[in-house]
């Protein structure tokens, strides 16, 4: 007998954990002796009192810790049960525990997603930040039963780490620890980007020790750390702790929900900053609108500017609305433009003021020392000082409008960054929230898409030229994602894109009028690959890294071929593009042309591959194959029409032809 079957007996006869007083277990017929009024449960041979998997059902339905379904077969062992009756009730146990080990997952899981769903509904309606983060800190160490979990913050005006949510602390130094980077636990999970977990802190030599940490961490007395980083992009800006003061061992599941916690304290941060973005944006327009209703009680048409520059405003009007609105009030034609007589515009910036250009009035459109453009006001030689205030204010409606346009669109183009860049790193598995996501966008995953790879091919003169000529390409390729209903995101000195394909469309049709499209916003020549279509993007979002890979192998095949400025699919190349491309997928381009033949074989125990060979072997002869292999012509035939229904009908085509040999060369070359 075991040490937790003797264990177990011990109570044979006691009440089983977690009935409480009242229940005890009998092996016989009858109540046990001196229990009174309490209810048996007899694991005995008589039909009546039910199957060996009866108690076992009432433990399950009362929810009984693990130790309580040894108790009937340790009953029946006592009694000197039959052996069948021993074996079936052993049988029932095990049945019973794995159902109750089930129920426990499901539950716990379904605590963690109702925890992910609360905290994503506080995210959702964000007032205040404190308050979701310290949701956030509270839900994980709550679901991940530690003693303390804590959320620290990167300070890049201090150039430190700083504590920003605690919970379950009890130590107010380690409550207000400010760290140096690449210090601690937290120093190396920045370093990173990756999870770290500590069974023992002050015995793990991984990351750099400093006396003002390890004497926060002793007063607090912790012994295990789990940190996962929170992530912008691909950008560090805190880590989230949970931690014991017992040696403990975190599991993958619960590193991988303290990190569904982290990304959504990521967001719920970012969220903070877009709105306090906004928020500025509008403090600045209220301003602005103060400026213009200065003189409002005074002028008659300044008031009438002031208000209908607030209702252009207010109902989300552009640039050239206000341009309008101003030409009526002025009497006169103004217009927003991007060019301008540079020296007018140069002087209106300096000087804040709008100037005269022979026959016309330049106010510069300016923010932050960027010039966005100016209002032109043609034909009016003559403009008296409120006149020219007017303009003036407009020019700076305008360049406050253009901001709040641009933050806006910027955020946009981030959070498709950001989705994109979740797939390419498959960091989100989750079905529904990539769904849901993609449909914050107006994307649908589950259409067909095309992944391309897009990169200028244009020599800049120096770093800085080349950095804004990247910007232009991945702000052009953002506009293209959205209004195609897709993702962009910049990645690997270039842009990559997931657009939808229509029906009837192909890749190659995709790639070419996207590298006309691109090339056309930032007049400079763009190249681009693409991969062959993929479906199913959210229940298999790996498959974008590796069309993402099969577009730049097209890109760099193109590049090659001296086609810059063109774009093409994969199916243009077929092996040409593996032999061409700087990196060889060759497993990949095996597994894309005989794949499906291999893993017949392997499934099967056939020899479909081995025909093959001998069928190229014999100048596609059935006759001579069948002497090759020792077999009869018709089972090389029959073998032949599997391969067709495996590869297709047109795989005995010449071009299929030469790619399937090749790729039976490197499959027998790679082993």
């Amino acid at each position: 007998m075991s040490s937790d079957h003797a264990q177990s007996a011990e109570h044979a006869t006691g009440t089983v954990p977690g009935r409480g007083a009242g229940t005890s277990y009998s092996t016989g017929g009858g109540p046990v002796p001196g229990g009174g009024a309490e209810t048996s449960y007899s694991t005995g041979p008589v039909v009546a009192s039910g199957g060996a998997e009866t108690p076992f059902l009432e433990l399950l339905a009362r929810g009984a810790s693990a130790d309580a379904y040894e108790q009937p077969v340790l009953l029946a062992r006592a009694e000197g049960q039959p052996a069948e009756r021993i074996a079936a009730l052993e049988s029932a146990k095990l049945l019973a525990l794995r159902v109750r080990s089930e129920l426990e997952g499901r539950r716990r899981r379904e605590a963690e997603l109702s925890a992910l769903f609360e905290t994503a509904h506080d995210l959702a309606g964000l007032r205040d930040l404190d308050s979701v983060l310290q949701a956030i800190v509270q839900r994980a160490r709550s679901l991940l039963g530690t003693d303390v979990a804590y959320l620290s913050l990167n300070d890049p005006k201090r150039g430190d780490t700083y504590m920003r949510v605690t919970e379950g602390s009890v130590a107010a130094r380690f409550q207000q620890l400010r760290l140096g980077m690449g210090e601690g636990l937290g120093g190396l999970v920045a370093q990173t980007a990756r999870p770290y977990v500590t069974d023992d802190y002050f015995k793990d030599d991984r990351f750099r020790h400093t006396a003002s940490i390890d004497s926060g961490v002793r007063d607090e007395g912790l012994v295990a750390i789990c940190g996962v980083p929170l992530m912008l992009g691909h950008t560090v800006i805190g880590v989230l702790f949970a931690a014991d003061r017992r040696a403990r061992v975190f599991e993958r599941e619960q590193i991988a929900l303290l990190g569904s916690f982290a990304a959504l304290a990521a967001a719920a941060i970012d969220t903070a900053n877009l709105l306090t973005e906004t928020r500025s944006a509008l403090a600045d327009l209220e301003r602005a609108n103060e400026i213009i209703g200065d003189r409002s009680g005074v002028i008659e048409r300044a008031s009438d500017v002031h208000d209908r520059l607030a209702e252009l405003v207010l109902r989300g009007g552009g640039v050239h609305d206000v341009a309008a609105a101003v030409s009526e009030v002025l009497d006169g034609t103004v217009e927003f433009t991007e060019t301008a007589p540079t020296d007018a515009l140069e002087t209106s910036r300096a000087e804040g003021h709008a100037v005269r250009h022979q026959d016309d009035w330049i106010a510069a459109v300016a923010a932050g020392g960027e010039l966005l453009g100016a209002l032109v006001l043609h034909g009016h030689p003559g403009l008296d000082p409120v006149d020219q205030r007017t303009l003036e204010r407009a020019a700076m409606v305008t360049s406050l409008l253009l901001l709040a346009r641009r933050s806006a669109a910027e955020a946009e183009q981030r959070v498709r960054g950001e989705l994109l860049d979740d797939l390419l790193n498959g960091r989100d598995r989750d079905p529904r929230l990539l769904r849901e996501r993609a449909a914050r966008l107006d994307a649908d995953l589950d259409a067909t898409h095309v992944v391309l790879a897009a990169r200028l091919d244009s020599q800049a003169a120096g770093a800085d030229e080349e950095a804004a000529a990247r910007r232009r390409l991945w702000s052009a390729a953002s506009h293209l994602a959205a209004t195609r209903h897709g993702l962009a995101a910049a990645r690997d000195g270039g842009t990559v894109l997931l657009l939808p394909l229509k029906p009837g469309d192909s890749a190659t049709a995709v790639a070419r009028r996207t590298a006309h499209h691109l090339g056309s916003a930032v007049h400079e020549p763009v190249t681009v690959g693409a991969s062959a279509p993929v479906e199913n993007l959210a229940t298999r979002p790996e498959t974008v890294a590796a069309a993402y890979e099969e577009g730049r192998r097209c890109l760099d095949a193109l590049r090659l071929f001296g086609r810059r400025g063109d774009g093409a699919a994969a199916e243009d190349f077929g092996f040409v593009g593996l032999l061409l491309a700087g990196d060889r997928d060759i497993t990949g381009f095996v597994d894309r042309t005989i794949g499906p033949v291999v893993d017949y074989d392997a499934r099967r125990g056939t020899d479909l591959v081995r025909t093959l060979d001998a069928y190229f072997a014999s100048g596609m002869s059935p006759a001579r194959t069948k002497d090759d292999l020792h077999v009869h012509v018709n089972t090389v035939a029959q073998r032949l029409e599997r391969v067709g229904r495996l590869l297709g009908e047109d795989w005995q085509s010449p071009e299929r032809v030469l790619q399937i040999q090749l790729a039976l060369r490197l499959h027998r070359l790679t082993g």
